[in-house]
Order: structure tokens, then sequence, then C-alpha cells
């Protein structure tokens, strides 16, 4: 990372134009990882053709590298161009498939995936399916709702995804896809050792949602490998990419925070910051805070609002650019960081998925929930699973707004996506046969923070049927816009119900009989609970009732809505409410939205403050202030009712 102190004002001058531009969080990009080979690769593609082949029109030169060549991409991680492919025409592509030697498996080569005329993450996007260069009749070497694994033929099939001979799917490979015929459909892929063919006699339907548009789009997924693309007969959407060196034209950033405690140096501060520099034609790569220079406006080293100027000045081959290109974003210095606040929600729908876990994967979600700087969201919910693969469970996307991803994480400590690679992950399933069989009806308590810095954390407390506690957390999850964080769940094989209620909606549930699950509140955080009170309208104390306590459900204290509690801690609080003639109260009660905020003050105290507005238009309030012998590290908080009903919001 460079840290500018001085900018020469000429030098300011002459780029502060660029300034206007938006940063944004990048979409779904294929990463140019500056390969050596790019010197040669016009004397390779000459080099490589034999009598063999099959012979290729109209070719373009579209050089650029997918995946990590060191072999670490997983699934899902980074992607091709996107290829649109029209009606009637073929989509003819040329590259260098790398495979790891000491792969032992034979998925960990590359997939192709078809869909509408999308992009990943849009609201509209479809998938036709996926076909991998494996070809394993009783794996998952195809996949999707439009794809005929019947029709596949292979010059080398394997039994297991341990099979020996994944070595052979490397080299130079030629893919087709064929849409001329209207009446079929046909997928070809070779290396000329290994050739492997998908042909339908019936054209794909038209997914996209105008019936006018018949264009189909194509990318490619490496896992576990890297390809060196070189030449494509169809422009893709954003260019082809030439093998000559480019200059930047604009930069894009990711990971600025919103606050910055007042005397970090902002090396320090910025450290999470990455970015994407668009170059000539159509190319683009991925950045690190280490290949950007920094500059703050105004003066950095006092409080207020800043705007970050950002600087990159290299070349798509990294010598010295003619003209530099700048971005920008504002941050706060501050002299205290805003506290972590919780909240508590339910998406919706509520139940999530088919009963009988019968869901594929990527066909329903939730709505897209936001997560502010500084805020955790807390979900409760049942996960119910087909039982057949670790994953069919519950499923977490981090986006934005327009649905374009950060991340994709699951319950099994594996996840996908640009900000996934520099994440911690751990859980403590143990024994996996054992863990999926719990997970079929657990009950799992999700927390998803927004650090405000750039970064992101999910964690899952998952109480599994055999009575063990499971945890799977994700940390550092990066290329964050604090400003712009979203979540929303999907399923795979499983379903969801996420807890709305608590006690029968008749009011009937007695005392101590139902519980919502335990939710943790650290130290120097606050937690809000919205939902909707209803009440038998018998005694004042038949309404909601608030529960503190340590994990293992040990209680500080208990209170009410009624100016009422008891516990260890309870007895040296204030307590105080504003309900006046308690009969007009309880009846204003029955329907009451309630906002109940519980605070951890870090200190060995806790505050409960309730905000009640009755049916009768007005606004009720209750607060129990200092309630003590509070551990900060080990506190919780859950809800039962006394013929209540509570509807969570």
């Amino acid at each position: 990372m460079k840290y500018l102190n001085k900018i020469a004002s000429v030098f300011f001058a002459a780029s502060f134009g660029l300034m206007a531009m938006t940063s944004c969080e990048g979409g779904d990009l294929y990463n140019v990882n500056a390969p050596d080979w790019l010197s040669s690769v016009i004397d390779s593609i000459a080099g490589s053709k034999t009598s063999d082949e099959p012979v290729l029109e109209g070719m373009e030169e579209d050089v650029y590298t997918i995946g990590a060549t060191d072999y670490s991409t997983g699934w899902w991680q980074q992607f091709s161009k996107y290829y649109q492919i029209p009606e009637g025409e073929k989509w003819n592509a040329v590259f260098n498939l790398s495979i790891n030697p000491n792969a032992s498996n034979t998925y960990k080569n590359f997939a192709l995936i078809l869909t509408n005329d999308e992009d990943r993450g849009a609201a509209n996007y479809k998938e036709y399916g996926a076909i991998r260069f494996d070809n394993q009749p009783s794996g998952n070497s195809e996949w999707g709702d439009y794809i005929d694994r019947s029709v596949v033929v292979s010059t080398l099939t394997f039994s297991t995804d341990t099979d020996a001979g994944v070595d052979k799917l490397g080299g130079r490979v030629v893919l087709t896809i064929d849409r001329s015929d209207p009446n079929a459909f046909v997928v070809n892929i070779t290396n000329g050792t290994v050739t492997k063919t998908y042909t339908q006699k019936s054209a794909m339907p038209n997914l996209n949602a105008d019936p006018s548009n018949t264009n189909m789009r194509a990318f490619i997924v490496p896992e576990g490998s890297y390809i060196n693309f070189l030449q494509s007969n169809i422009e893709p959407i954003g260019g082809f990419t030439s093998a000559e060196d480019k200059q930047p034209i604009s930069l894009e950033l990711t990971g600025v925070p919103s606050e910055v405690l007042y005397g970090t140096p902002i090396e320090e501060a910025m450290a999470n910051v990455t970015g994407v520099v668009y170059f000539e034609q159509g190319v683009s790569k991925n950045v690190t805070a280490e290949d950007l220079q920094f500059e703050a406006i105004p003066n950095y080293d006092e409080l207020g609002m800043k705007t970050l100027v950002v600087i990159y000045n290299k070349t798509f081959k990294g010598v010295n650019a003619d003209k530099p290109v700048i971005a920008s974003k504002t941050f706060s210095v501050v002299n205290e960081l805003s506290a972590f606040t919780e909240t508590l929600v339910v998406p919706s729908p509520a139940v999530l998925g088919a009963s009988d876990c019968s869901t594929g994967w990527w066909q329903v979600f939730t709505e897209n929930i936001k997560v502010d700087p500084k805020e955790t969201k807390v979900v409760n919910f049942t996960n119910y699973s087909n039982g057949l693969n670790n994953w069919n469970n519950f499923v977490l996307i981090l986006n934005r707004a327009d649905l374009s991803e950060y991340g994709v994480v699951r319950a099994d400590n594996y996840g996908w996506g640009d900000g996934y690679g520099a994440c911690t992950h751990t859980g403590t399933q143990g024994d996996w046969a054992t863990w999926l069989a719990a997970m079929n009806g657990a009950h799992v308590t999700g927390y998803i923070t927004n650090n405000g810095d750039g970064t992101a954390s999910v964690r899952f407390v998952m109480q599994g049927t055999d009575g063990v506690e499971y945890t799977q957390e994700y940390n550092g999850i990066n290329t964050i816009d604090p400003d712009n964080m979203y979540f929303r769940f999907t399923v795979d094989g499983s379903h969801l119900v996420f807890d709305r209620e608590l006690g029968a909606s008749d009011c009937s549930t007695g005392w101590w009989q139902e519980f919502t699950p335990n939710v943790q509140v650290k130290a120097h955080q606050v937690c809000t609970v919205n939902f909707t009170n209803y009440s038998n309208g018998a005694n004042n104390w038949n309404n909601f009732v608030l529960i503190l306590n340590r994990a293992d459900l040990s209680e500080y204290a208990v209170v009410r809505a009624d100016n009422y509690g008891w516990g260890d801690g309870y007895g040296a609080c204030s307590h105080a409410g504003t309900q006046g003639d308690w009969a007009t109260w309880l009846a204003a009660m029955n329907g009451a939205k309630v906002s109940l905020q519980i605070a951890n003050k870090g200190d060995g105290t806790a505050d409960i403050k309730a905000v009640m507005h009755g049916t009768d238009g007005v606004d009720y309030t209750q607060e129990y202030v200092g309630i003590n012998t509070i551990d900060p590290d080990n506190f919780y908080f859950r809800f039962t009712v006394d013929s209540s009903h509570l509807v969570f919001e």
C-alpha cells in the first residue's frame, strides 16, 4: 500500500475530474492474474493446430486467465466472461486447461454454465444447467432442470469422483455450443484425448423474461484448476482481451470503512480496501490495498468527514500508465467508533422451500435484508434436510441491493465468492454423518454482522436434534461495501421455517411452557426486537415476558411488560413505566406493536427498554435500568408468554 502524504496540486487539478466516478462493488468478474504466458500466447495458438481438430471459423484473440495459478480456486469463486449465443448460431472457444498434478478428484476441472440472458445475481437470472468436462454417470458431472444426462457421451467415463485419470482432461480444449439447428442443442468439449458430447434432439426453451430475446448465455467456472483463455468466435460481454498491454480506464473501490478511529494510520485503516481496475479492450483486474495510493481530503489528522482519494497508476502489464485512474469515497474520522447494534428479524417468506425438501438449488430465496455498518442481524429458524448430502441444508447469500454477490456460505463449513476467499471459517460439526442426521429439525440462530470496515462475519449456532450444539463461523469476508450489504437465504434439498410466533394464537399457552431460542448480546451491543403482543386480557402479566440468562439458561433476571420482575440481577435495577390506568393499558396491549431493546453495557449491567404502541394509539414505555450480576461475555435473552401470544417482525 502506498500512502501519499503530499500529492502535487497540479496533479490533482488535472485529475480531479475523474473523482466524480461513483465507487461501487464489482459484480462477478473474471480475474486476470497477469500470467507470464501472455508474451507467447500467439505462437501457442498458431502452433497447436492438428489435423484432427474441428475447423473453427471467425476466431478472435481473447486472452485472459480464470482461476489462481496455484490451483487454489474453489467452486463458484472465479468465472469467465459472459458469452452471448444468439439463436441459430454457434459459439466456439479455445483455451488451455491446467489440471493440478496432485488432484485426486475427477471434478477438479471446469464446468460450462448455461443461462438465460441475465447477469448472475440478477432478479431474473435463470440457469438451464451445467456440464462438466469429466463424465461420471453416477455422480454430479451434469445438473440442472433442463439438462438431460442420458444424452451425454464421453470417451472417458469415471465410476467415482476419486478415479484416476483427471490429468487426461488438461491441455488445449476446444468447446462448441451449437444452436444452428432449430430442433437440436449440442455441446461438444474436446482436448484431442478426451471428448464429451451432449446431443439433445430438441431446442432449449426460452427462459428470458422478454420472449423476443432468444439469446442464451454461457460462462465457465474452474474448480481446483485454472484456464488460460485463448480464442472465441463470439465477442464476449465486455469485449475481447488482447495480449497487448492496455492502459487503465477506471477504478471501482470496495471495502472502504465508514468510520476510522482518530489516530489510526491510514495504511491500517484502509488495509481491507480492494478494487477492480478496468483497462482498455474490456479486461479488468482485481487489486489490493498494496497496489493503490491513498490520500484523505481534507486533513486526515483532524476529526470529521473525509474524501478518500485512491489512485492506481499501472498498465495491465504493470508498467507506469500514461495516465492514472482515480476513484473516491467518503468516510468519517471519529473519536469513538459507533457501537454495534443487533436487530432480530424474521425473513419473508416465513417458510422457504417445499416441506418435503424437494426444492432444488437456487430456486427460492427470502427477501433481501439490509445490514447497516456496525450492525448484526439475528435470525431464528428450524432447518429441515433430505439428509442426502452435507450441503442439503440452509445457505446464506451476502450481496448488494442489486443482488450481486460478495459471498455464499453454507451450514457445512464451505462457501465461495469474491469476498469468501479471505475469510477464516471454522465449524464444530465433528462426524459429518452424525451432524447431517441432527440437522433435520435443528434449531438455528444466525448472526450476520456488517463490521463497517469492508468485512463481514457470519455465525450460526445449530441446536441439533441429538441435543448437541454445533457452531459454524465465517470471519473476515471481505470486498464488502459497508453501506450496501444485504443478505438472503436459499435452500438445496432442504426447507426452512423461520420463527415468527410464540404461544398459541388464542392466548391459551400457560406460564413457562414455550420459549424463543437463546440469543446472545455481546458486550457493548444493543439488540432490538420488534413484535406484536396479544393478550387474553385477564391480568396485567398476561403479556410478553423477557428472560435474561447465561448460555446454560441460568438466569440473571426476568422482567415483564407491567413494571415487575425478579432474579438476582433485578434487585439493583431501577424500573419505571408509563402505563397509567392499568385497565386502559391492558386493553391496549392486545395487538400492541412493541419495540424492545436489550443493552449489554459491558460493565456487568444490562438495560431494558420497551416502547409499546397500544391499539388506542398511545405509546407506553417500560424501562429496567442497571440490572446487575451480568457476565458481559455470557449474556443471552429469550422470551416466554403467559396466556399471551407474540408475532415477531
